[in-house]
């Protein structure tokens, strides 16, 4: 086994999206190669509902997944295929905007809104698939208990344990991983898979190194075929992403995510004649 090093750290920066929400975009439109196919995480971690309530009304999405996951929170949605309902405490919403999709997500009051959303690129080929969404209630993600370690399989398999989601498109394990203080968690990946991990609370050591790494920034892992991370004295729950990366071009503006410039002047153009929802 061959445990794999820090290849960066990227704490992200406090950005305000949609109508004025607050978050932290921990990677995003510099990030996209070294990412591969993960194209951009907000994360959204507050106690003060003047950060979120403005929400992110109706906007575009074409070319992406994207997959949002609360710890805490309520957020309701709809879109232009008739689709509504809310994203609740420990629930996700994995959306494939394919072809075009209009959509809004707008954060109800709360104690705490705890969580992130995930932008997954789709292959070229899949570009202009049929748009969908899945819900995934809290009940449907299963948990997986060792010693001093609790592990929610969102999507792919955990140590012979699937998740609701094992993604269509793109195959991707999403794990959200608590440890106990002072505890380490081994994991054996595949080699060719993008990897990388956000700290959502406490803080982690993370491949046998003296680096510790705090809450609210993310580590992308360099070669190797296993991941090695310890909580410190203070516990850890983090965000687990992996995926095989795509390897093509992207030409990104906005919600749209394409593989060329004449695709992007093409959506806009479609959005500007009403014709950018292929599926109704």
């Amino acid at each position: 086994m061959q445990s794999k090093p820090i290849r960066r750290v990227t704490g992200g920066s406090v950005q305000y999206d949609g109508a004025g929400v607050k978050l932290v975009r921990v990677i995003g439109y510099q990030d996209v190669y070294d990412f591969d196919p993960f194209l951009l995480l907000d994360a959204f971690d507050s106690t003060d509902p003047e950060d979120y309530l403005k929400g992110f009304p109706w906007h575009p999405h074409r070319g992406i997944e994207t997959v949002t996951y609360l710890i805490q929170g309520d957020i309701e949605h709809g879109d232009s295929l008739g689709n509504k309902g809310s994203i609740k405490d420990g629930s996700c919403q994995w959306m494939t905007a394919g072809s075009g999709i209009i959509h809004q997500e707008m954060p109800q009051k709360s104690e705490r809104m705890l969580g992130s959303q995930l932008w997954i690129n789709l292959p070229q080929k899949d570009k202009m698939t049929h748009p969908v969404y899945r819900d995934i209630k809290s009940e449907q993600i299963p948990t997986v208990k060792e010693e001093g370690v609790e592990v929610r399989v969102i999507s792919g398999t955990y140590k012979g344990t699937n998740g609701p989601e094992q993604g269509d498109f793109v195959k991707t394990i999403y794990l959200d991983v608590k440890l106990d203080a002072h505890t380490k968690w081994v994991f054996p990946v595949d080699p060719q898979k993008k990897i990388f991990c956000y700290m959502v609370e406490g803080s982690a050591l993370v491949s046998d190194t003296s680096q510790r790494i705090p809450h609210h920034q993310a580590v992308l892992f360099g070669d190797g075929d296993t991941v090695e991370i310890s909580a410190t004295e203070e516990g850890l729950r983090f965000f687990f992403y992996a995926a095989k990366p795509l390897g093509e071009s992207i030409a990104w503006k906005g919600p749209i995510v394409m593989n060329t410039q004449d695709e992007l002047k093409l959506a806009s153009k479609e959005l500007r004649d009403g014709t950018f929802i292929k599926h109704a």
